[in-house]
């Protein structure tokens, strides 16, 4: 997987391109952690983003704790119908702000 970040109007996108698995996990948190003391506003473009392991699902749930205790918000964007199905099946989708 690869992340490619972007300051955009006060907020921090990171496109994510590949596999979010156990491999690749540690690398999206490395990014995702940070991000919170650039900007109030995440977004994580998933459009190009193939699968997500359990792994994932737990990077993506530290990612929304952080967001909620520092006061800032983390929005996913573009995606893929099948890891939209996994969302529905694990909750995710009423934990996780999808657009």
């Amino acid at each position: 997987m690869t992340i490619d970040k972007k300051n955009e109007n006060g907020k921090v996108i990171l496109f994510l391109n590949g596999r979010l698995d156990t491999n690749t996990a540690p690398l999206l948190q490395n990014a995702l952690i940070p991000s919170f003391n650039e900007a109030k506003e995440i977004e994580l473009d998933f459009s190009q983003l193939l699968y997500i392991s359990s792994a994932g699902l737990r990077t993506l749930l530290t990612g929304q704790k952080t967001a909620e205790s520092k006061g800032a918000s983390m929005t996913l964007t573009g995606v893929l119908e099948e890891i939209k199905d996994i969302f529905k099946m694990t909750g995710f989708d009423d934990i996780l702000t999808i657009k």
